[in-house]
């Protein structure tokens, strides 16, 4: 019987770059790996079964009569093909324990991450505590207190155990607030600017009904954040819903054309890169009304948790440099798309494979290549380089972290993930010189505005057309930025040392000049 990690010999992937290779294909409760030693070198396939979108058994008529053919389509926008010899019931055992541990939760089985037991020198699960994370921000103050009125997440079940509102609200009005607001996600604060004290805040859509009902509490709510801002008499309110941003069914659509006709979508990308335009575009107008016009923003969308994190975070990332370190970017991320409930578990599908659900949606990685057109503009602005978004990419599907497992702060809470799971950033955090921009220059109070145009937007390659071999350096992009940093590493140091040097021969020089100049002392 074929074991989980048994191996099946004689097994031929069909490559569409290079044709068929012969090998083993070896399946385990993680990886499904195939490696051919006829080819020198050897040729090696891996594939994160957490990846895996869905399973097809096909004919491969063309490759004999007793042979069946496996599909994998993937949520990185591989196909890979197999086929291997009919022997019994052995087709049937390699769907079942593919289809076991690429989709554990059909099967009642944990997810991968419960499983991996791997410790790294620093807890990752560290990185971001919310009040640490306001207290740089300045908070609390006079306007903005950090309220644990969701500490059991029964005000709000989405939204994070701490909270920053204005401090003049009481927990009934809240709560009437909440009852206004979609999924009950009332405004609250995300960042603040450290001297206009204008705000972004956040939230669901009003649940304004067909007698265009209103509330009265949530208006006074309204010109609370407004008051907060001494250096406004104007708040902006940014609607990200459907009509005004995207049609989220056609980037779900448009997103599984990528996956099956990957050429096709680099011929017809106008709907993705106009996508990406509006997003950055937004997020842009965001960033100004906040730093060039001092004025706060709400930003909502239908929910709360997919157009508008995008769009906070982008500002945030365009107004905070802090944001845009190694460990800044983690805790951008941990506050505004996990703590904030950004359905991780519905729009990625870790371990279901109900690959047709209509919950299905790609919103994270627009959001992660808008960052990396970003920084393709200000290649020196960014700490992290671009092998670090596509590890984060990477491991948004592969379920070997507890980082993006489920919906909310609160599931993560129940399911034990912070206690029984290793955190994406342990992982990052042990190897920074892996994920660190050589070029980087830490400005800390610079805004960054990107030229949101179609004539600037690019095709990430080294994401989306990296499993195309003809597409690949023949020397790995990172190993040449990691050589560029040990370089640079270099040169700080002999630059300290001159430093060092010259400071030493100036103070050599001042004592010689001192010596035979008389001394004045008051008495």
């Amino acid at each position: 019987n074929l074991k989980s990690e048994s191996g099946i010999k004689d097994v031929m992937y069909i490559c569409p770059f290079s044709g068929v290779a012969r090998g083993t294909l070896t399946i385990t409760d993680y990886k499904l790996f195939f490696k051919s030693l006829l080819r020198d070198p050897p040729f090696v396939l891996d594939v994160n079964l957490g990846a895996i979108s869905r399973l097809e058994s096909v004919a491969v008529q063309s490759h004999g009569e007793n042979t069946q053919g496996l599909e994998i389509v993937c949520k990185d926008l591989r196909n890979p093909r197999f086929a291997y010899r009919k022997e019994g019931q052995s087709n049937l055992e390699v769907f079942e324990i593919l289809s076991k541990y690429a989709f554990p939760l059909f099967h009642n089985l944990p997810l991968f991450a419960f499983k991996y037991r791997e410790t790294f020198p620093e807890d990752g699960w560290k990185i971001y505590d919310p009040v640490a994370e306001y207290k740089r921000q300045g908070l609390p103050n006079e306007s903005w207190i950090i309220s644990k009125v969701n500490s059991s997440y029964e005000v709000c079940e989405t939204y994070p155990a701490l909270l920053v509102l204005p401090s003049n609200v009481t927990e009934d009005e809240l709560k009437r607030v909440a009852a206004f607001r979609a999924k009950r996600r009332f405004p609250v604060l995300s960042w603040i600017h450290p001297e206009s004290q204008a705000a972004i805040v956040r939230c669901g859509q009003p649940q304004v009904g067909p007698a265009d009902r209103r509330c009265r509490e949530d208006e006074r709510y309204l010109q609370t954040i407004l008051d907060a801002n001494a250096q406004s008499h104007k708040l902006c309110i940014f609607d990200a819903r459907q009509s005004t941003v995207a049609d989220t069914n056609k980037v779900r659509n448009h997103f599984k054309k990528q996956i099956l006709q990957i050429y096709t979508w680099l011929s017809a990308t106008c709907f993705w890169f106009c996508l990406f335009l509006l997003l950055l575009a937004g997020a842009v107008r965001i960033a100004d009304r906040i730093e060039s016009g001092k004025t706060s923003v709400v930003v909502h969308c239908s929910d709360g948790w997919d157009r508008t994190a995008q769009l906070t975070s982008l500002a945030m990332l365009m107004l905070d440099a802090h944001y845009r370190s190694l460990r800044g970017f983690q805790v951008l991320l941990e506050l505004e798309w996990l703590s904030f409930g950004h359905r991780f578990a519905s729009r990625v599908g870790h371990g279901d494979g109900n690959h047709a659900n209509s919950e299905r949606s790609p919103l994270f990685v627009q959001f992660i290549d808008c960052v990396w057109q970003m920084t393709r503009q200000f290649p020196s602005a960014f700490e992290f380089n671009e092998l670090f978004l596509i590890t984060v990419l990477d491991h948004l599907y592969s379920c070997l972290f507890g980082t993006f497992l489920y919906n909310s702060e609160q599931e993560r809470v129940s399911k034990e993930v912070y206690s029984k799971t290793v955190s994406l950033w342990s992982y990052v955090n042990s190897q920074l010189e892996e994920f660190t921009n050589p070029l980087y220059v830490n400005y800390e109070h610079n805004v960054l505005y990107p030229v949101a145009s179609l004539r600037h937007l690019e095709l990430w390659v080294s994401y989306y057309v990296r499993w195309n071999p003809r597409m690949r350096p023949q020397v790995p992009v990172h190993q040449s930025l990691k050589e560029l940093l040990v370089l640079k590493s270099e040169l700080q140091k002999r630059v300290d040392e001159l430093k060092r040097d010259a400071a030493s021969s100036h103070s050599l020089s001042s004592s010689s000049e001192h010596e035979g100049m008389p001394m004045q002392t008051t008495v």
